[in-house]
C-alpha cells in the first residue's frame, strides 16, 4: 500500500504592536481534548444569524459586519435616531462551508523593526487545492450538523406526539432480508390492491438497514414504486399516509417519482383531512428532507381556521413544522403569541425551545412582552433546560433584542460548565448572543476560548467568523489567546476557498481579527485583491463599509504591510457614502450638537472646533479642537459646511429627550415600533447611506501622522453614547478601542466626554456645562504631556 505524505505549514502569529507600551499576555493551553464527534442529524443552512441587539430601553448595537446585515431581526426594525452614532449596523445570517489549501499565515509582523514582506503568492498549487477540497467534502458529511441533542427531543415528552410525527428510529423487529427478496419477487406477479401495497413498503422498512440502502437502485423495487404511483388515488388517506412513513425508513430520494405523486394527492385531499393526519403528513416530509412549500400553504390556511381546535402538542408541533419549512404565515402572527400566552406555564422547558426555535428560523417577529415572559421561565428553569433547548432561546433572544438581565446571570452561572460538552453551532451561537448584546462575561467567554482550539476543525467558514468577530467585538482576549487565534487563523486558512462564495465571512473575521491589533497578512492580501474585491460588490449584502474599515485600518496600524490595497477611487466613494450619512444622522445628535455650541462659544467661534469624522472607516464623529503649547486655540476650520448649517439648528432639549438621554428609551413603544427601530442602520446600511453628499459638503482625507506644524496639539473629543459600550458597563466596545487606537497613532491626543458625565450635565447650566468641556479641553496635564 503506498503512504501519502501531507504537509502543511501551521500559521505564525504576531501582532501588530500599536504602541510601544503594548503587553502580550501569555498564552495558555486549553486542556479540553474532548473533540465533538460527527452527528448523523442534517440541517439547513442558517441563511445568517442577523445579530441582533440588546435594547435595555436605548442602548443600541451599533456596529456590526455586514455579512449579518438582511438578517432575521432587521426586517422589522426601523431608523432609530440613536442607531446613527454607528453608521455600519450589520450583524447576523450567512452561508454554508468549503476548503482551501493551508497557506503560510503569517500576520503581519509588529510595526516596529519590521522588515518588509514579499507580496503573498496569487497563484496556489492545484492539486492540493483538489486534494484538500475532497477531504473536506468528505468530512463536512458528518459534520454538517454535530449535534450531541436530538432536535426532535420535545417529541418525547408527550405520548400525544406519536400521532403527530413520524417515528424514524430503527424498527423494533426486523424482516428478514430473505422475505424481503419474496416480496421484490412478487411485485412481478399479478395486480396488487392498494392494501397489499401499503404493506410491502412497510414490510420492506422493516428490512435491516443495509438492505434497506440497496433498495432504491434495485430495478423490482421500481416496478414497486411504479405500482403504487399508479394505483395512487385509490389509496385511502389513511393507507396513503403509512405508505409515507414508510418511505421514510427507506430512505426515499427527495426527487423520487412516488413522492412527486404522493404531494400531488395528499394536496388534493388536504381540505378532507384532519389537523392530526395533515400534521403527521407534514412531520414525513421533514423526515425524507423534502421541501412542499404548496402542500405547507394549505396546513397554515386550514390551522387558520381551526386555530381554536388546535391541543398543546399539535400547536408546538405545528410551530415545529413552521420553522423547517422557513416559513412565516403573517396572519397567524397575532394567534401564535395568544397561543404562546395562553399555555406558556404548561409548555415543558423542550417544547418553549422548539417554539423559540421554529420562530427564529421561520424569521416570525414576536413581540417585547412575550418574548420576556418566555425569559422569565427560563431564567428560573434554566438548570433543568437541555443546552440544545437553551440554545434556541438565545437565539430568539437577540433575535428580539431583549436586555433580560436575570437570564444573561443565570447563563453566566449555568453555561461555562456545558461548553465543553456542547457542539461547535451551539457554542457559537452562545458567543454570538454575548456579543451581538453587548454582554461581556469574562467566564463564559474563557470557557468557550479554553474549549474552542480542541474542536476548531469542525467550525464551518460562518462558525469561525462569528467567533473572531464576537472575541473583538468584546475586545477580549482569552488566557489561552494565541492557541485560540492561530486554530481560527488556521481554519480561516482551511476554508479559504469558500470566500470566493460568502465573501462576507472573511470579512466579518478579519475585522474581529482587527478590532484587537491581529492583521493576518495574507489573509488581508485575499481579501483586498481587485477579484475579491468585486465579489464583494456583487454580494446580496452591503460590504462597502466592512471593506473600507479594514483597508484602511491596515493602511494605519501596518505601516510595512505590501500586499493588495483598495484603490483610492473606491476609497473615496467609500467616503463620501459615509459622510453623506452622518451628516444626516450622527453630527445631528442632540449630545453632539450641544457639546459643539458650547465649544464654539468657549474657544471663540466655530472657526476654533470642527464636528466631523476624522477616521471616516470608524463610523463614528470627533470634536476637534487644535490647541498651541502655550494652551491658546489655534483657528482651522474656515470652510466647514457642517458647521453652517449646525448653525441656524436649534435642538430643544425638552425634558422628554433629556430622560431619554439620560435613562433611555421610554417604554411606552409599541412592539411594532420596538421591532422597527434600526432597519436602515443595520440591515440597510447602504440605503442608509447614499452616496450624495450635503450641497457643499467635501469629505475630508485621513490625516497622516506628523502633517502639522510643531507645537500643535491636536485633540480629538469623543462625545460617546451607551452604545460605544458593553451592556451596563464602561468597557468600549472593539471598534471605538480601534478607532481610539488609531487616532494616538495618527498623533492625536483623545478626550473622552462619557456619557455617564456629559447626558446628566445637559439638564444643568450652562456655565456647569463650560466649566466641564474647560476642564477637558485644558487639562493641564494634557498641555505638559504634549
Amino acid at each position: 500500500m503506498a503512504t501519502v505524505l501531507m504537509c502543511r505549514r501551521l500559521p505564525r502569529l504576531s501582532r501588530v504592536a500599536a504602541f510601544t507600551t503594548a503587553a502580550e499576555r501569555g498564552s495558555g493551553k486549553s486542556k479540553k481534548e474532548k473533540r465533538d464527534k460527527p452527528g448523523e442529524a442534517k440541517t439547513g443552512t442558517e441563511s445568517g444569524v442577523t445579530i441582533q441587539l440588546l435594547k435595555p430601553q436605548d442602548y443600541r448595537v451599533l456596529y456590526n459586519p455586514a455579512a449579518y446585515a438582511k438578517g432575521r431581526a432587521g426586517s422589522q426594525q426601523h431608523v432609530d435616531r440613536e442607531s446613527s452614532q454607528a453608521l455600519g449596523d450589520a450583524f447576523t445570517s450567512p452561508g454554508t462551508t468549503q476548503t482551501l489549501p493551508t497557506a503560510s499565515s503569517q500576520a503581519l509582523a509588529p510595526v516596529r523593526n519590521a522588515k518588509p514582506k514579499p507580496k503573498s503568492s496569487r497563484l496556489l498549487d492545484q492539486t492540493i487545492l483538489a486534494t484538500l477540497c475532497k477531504e473536506e467534502a468528505e468530512k463536512e458529511k458528518g459534520e454538517m450538523h454535530d449535534s450531541k441533542e436530538d432536535p426532535r427531543m420535545f417529541q418525547k415528552g408527550r405520548p400525544e406526539y406519536r400521532s403527530l410525527s413520524c417515528d424514524s428510529t430503527e424498527p423494533a423487529q426486523t424482516l428478514p432480508a430473505e422475505e424481503g427478496d419474496s416480496i421484490l419477487q412478487s411485485v412481478a406477479g399479478g395486480e396488487a390492491s392498494p392494501g397489499i401495497l401499503r404493506d410491502y413498503f412497510l414490510k420492506l422498512s422493516r428490512l435491516p438497514a443495509e438492505r434497506r440502502a440497496a433498495l432504491p437502485s434495485d430495478p423490482r423495487f421500481g416496478a414497486l414504486c411504479h405500482r403504487a404511483v399508479t394505483a395512487i388515488r385509490l389509496f385511502s388517506t389513511p393507507d396513503l399516509i403509512q405508505l409515507l412513513k414508510a418511505c421514510v425508513p427507506l430512505a426515499v430520494p427527495a426527487s423520487h417519482p412516488l413522492l412527486n405523486a404522493c404531494e400531488a394527492e395528499f394536496c388534493r385531499r388536504a381540505w378532507d383531512m384532519g389537523l392530526e393526519q395533515l400534521l403527521l403528513v407534514a412531520d414525513c416530509w421533514r423526515c425524507l428532507d423534502r421541501s412542499v412549500p404548496s402542500y405547507l400553504g394549505i396546513l397554515f390556511s386550514y390551522a387558520n381556521l381551526h386555530w381554536k381546535e388546535l391541543t398543546l402538542p399539535q400547536f408546538v408541533q405545528l410551530l415545529y413544522i413552521i420553522g423547517e419549512g422557513r416559513r412565516s404565515p403573517a396572519d397567524l402572527a397575532q394567534k401564535v403569541e395568544s397561543t404562546i400566552l395562553k399555555h406558556l406555564d404548561a409548555f415543558t422547558l423542550e417544547e418553549l425551545g422548539t417554539i423559540c426555535l421554529g420562530l427564529f428560523k421561520s424569521l416570525s417577529g414576536i413581540s417585547a412582552h412575550v418574548m420576556r415572559r418566555i425569559a422569565d421561565r427560563v431564567s428560573l428553569q434554566m438548570e433543568d433546560m437541555s443546552t440544545y433547548a437553551l440554545v434556541n432561546v438565545l437565539k430568539m433572544l437577540r433575535y428580539t433584542r431583549m436586555d433580560h438581565l436575570p437570564l444573561m446571570r443565570e447563563l453566566g452561572k449555568v453555561i461555562p460548565a456545558r461548553i465543553s460538552a456542547t457542539n461547535i453551532q451551539g457554542i457559537m451561537h452562545i458567543t454570538l448572543t454575548y456579543s451581538s448584546l453587548h454582554f461581556f462575561d469574562e467566564d463564559v467567554l474563557a470557557a468557550v476560548a479554553a474549549s474552542l482550539p480542541s474542536k476548531v476543525s469542525y467550525c464551518r467558514s460562518k462558525d469561525a467568523a462569528k467567533f473572531l468577530w464576537s472575541f473583538g467585538c468584546l475586545d477580549y482576549e482569552p488566557p489561552n489567546e494565541e492557541e485560540f487565534y492561530s486554530s481560527l487563523i488556521k481554519q480561516l486558512h482551511a476554508k479559504l476557498h469558500e470566500f470566493r462564495r460568502f465573501p462576507e465571512h472573511l470579512l466579518t473575521a478579519l475585522l474581529g481579527l482587527a478590532f484587537v491589533k491581529r492583521f493576518p497578512e495574507e489573509l488581508i492580501d485575499f481579501a483586498l485583491r481587485e477579484e475579491f474585491v468585486e465579489k464583494t460588490r456583487g454580494s446580496k449584502y452591503e460590504l462597502n463599509k466592512d471593506l473600507f474599515t479594514l483597508g484602511k485600518s491596515v493602511e494605519i496600524e501596518c505601516p510595512t504591510y505590501q500586499g493588495s490595497q483598495l484603490p483610492p477611487q473606491l476609497c473615496q466613494e467609500f467616503t463620501e457614502m459615509v459622510s453623506s450619512f452622518a451628516e444626516r444622522e450622527i453630527y445631528v445628535r442632540p449630545e453632539i450638537v450641544e457639546a459643539t455650541s458650547l465649544l464654539e462659544s468657549m474657544l471663540g467661534g466655530p472657526e476654533y472646533v470642527k464636528n466631523h469624522m476624522i477616521l471616516p472607516h470608524t463610523r463614528s464623529s470627533d470634536l476637534e479642537v487644535r490647541l498651541a503649547t502655550d494652551g491658546h486655540p489655534i483657528p482651522f476650520n474656515f470652510k466647514d459646511p457642517v458647521a453652517a448649517k449646525m448653525k441656524d439648528m436649534g435642538v430643544s432639549l425638552t425634558d422628554d429627550l433629556m430622560s431619554q438621554l439620560i435613562q433611555g428609551r421610554a417604554h411606552s413603544q409599541s412592539p411594532t415600533e420596538v421591532g422597527n427601530e434600526g432597519r436602515i442602520h443595520r440591515h440597510d446600511r447602504g440605503d442608509a447611506a447614499g452616496p450624495l453628499l450635503v450641497d457643499g459638503a467635501t469629505p475630508q482625507a485621513e490625516p497622516k501622522a506628523g502633517c502639522w506644524q510643531p507645537g500643535e496639539v491636536r485633540l480629538a473629543l469623543q462625545v460617546s453614547n451607551r452604545n460605544h459600550f458593553c451592556y451596563g458597563s464602561k468597557r468600549l466596545l472593539g471598534l471605538h478601542c480601534l478607532k481610539r487606537r488609531q487616532l494616538r497613532l495618527l498623533g492625536y491626543e483623545v478626550l473622552e466626554i462619557p456619557f455617564w458625565e456629559w447626558f446628566p450635565l445637559l439638564k444643568r447650566t450652562r456655565s456647569e456645562k463650560l466649566s466641564y468641556l474647560h476642564y477637558k479641553v485644558f487639562c493641564p496635564a494634557l498641555l505638559s504631556r504634549a
